[in-house]
């Protein structure tokens, strides 16, 4: 664990969506490692619980706000509710690999209010008390299939192209506040969970032959969300073992 002296993040406040399970987990614990005071935001209470009792218990501090991302008046009320945040990151959002035939138009519109929608509104809500104080991070949490084409992933891809549109847009909207505006893009991720057979094909395609971690992904948005990261925004950084350059 960091030194109090070497704590990046201490005196911010940090939103994680999706930070009960998976790779928002492991950023929480991250963000909260980092001396930043962790809204840990999911929709199960015991798993936020859980969430909130490991930073604590690495000496970082956290609560809990649970709220339902695909219901615009529940962001409403979790922005209300959490305050001005220094730190957002997007991370909540969910897959789908399968035939195009098979993804009924139900399934499609939640994936795009889940992966593109509940992030704008955040971005929304959050970004103008940002660039009011001159700074902030924003991090979104893409995937290398919004670059790449997979078969099965054509709707999940779209939804992920197009946060990384977003993303370009809003460096260019808010950068000359002080705010950055970036994207982290995972490659194949083991996750308890997970899409374990799709991760693993897909981990061979990779320059690495292997998935990641969460916490490898992690490492990388708690840069960006520091100091470390300062002269960084616009910018969707592949963390896939190398797939989109080969």
């Amino acid at each position: 664990m960091p030194s109090p002296q070497t704590r990046t993040l201490e005196d911010t406040k940090a939103l994680v969506t999706g930070a009960t399970s998976g790779i928002g987990h492991a950023i929480a614990l991250a963000l909260g490692r980092e001396g930043a005071d962790v809204v840990v935001h999911g929709r199960d209470a015991a798993r936020g619980a859980k969430t909130v009792a490991e930073i604590v218990a690495a000496e970082g501090k956290a609560r809990f706000v649970a709220a339902d991302l695909s219901q615009p008046a529940d962001i409403r009320r979790l922005v209300k509710e959490v305050g001005d945040v220094d730190v957002l990151v997007n991370n909540a959002g969910f897959a789908f690999f399968g035939p195009t035939a098979e993804l009924d138009v139900e399934r499609f519109d939640a994936l795009f209010a889940s992966n593109v929608r509940a992030p704008f509104l955040l971005v929304a809500a959050f970004a103008p008390g940002m660039a009011k104080r001159g700074k902030g991070s924003i991090i979104n949490i893409g995937s290398m299939a919004g670059t790449i084409g997979l078969a099965g992933a054509a709707a999940y891809g779209a939804t992920k192209a197009a946060l990384s549109a977003m993303t370009r847009a809003w460096a260019a909207e808010y950068g000359p506040t002080g705010v950055r505006v970036n994207a982290v893009a995972p490659g194949p991720v083991k996750t308890e969970g997970g899409h374990s057979d799709v991760i693993d094909s897909l981990a061979k395609t990779t320059a690495l032959k292997r998935a990641a971690s969460p916490e490898e992904i992690a490492a990388v948005v708690a840069f960006l969300a520091s100091s470390r990261g300062s002269y960084v925004t616009g910018a969707t950084l592949a963390v896939d073992g190398g797939r989109t350059a080969i």
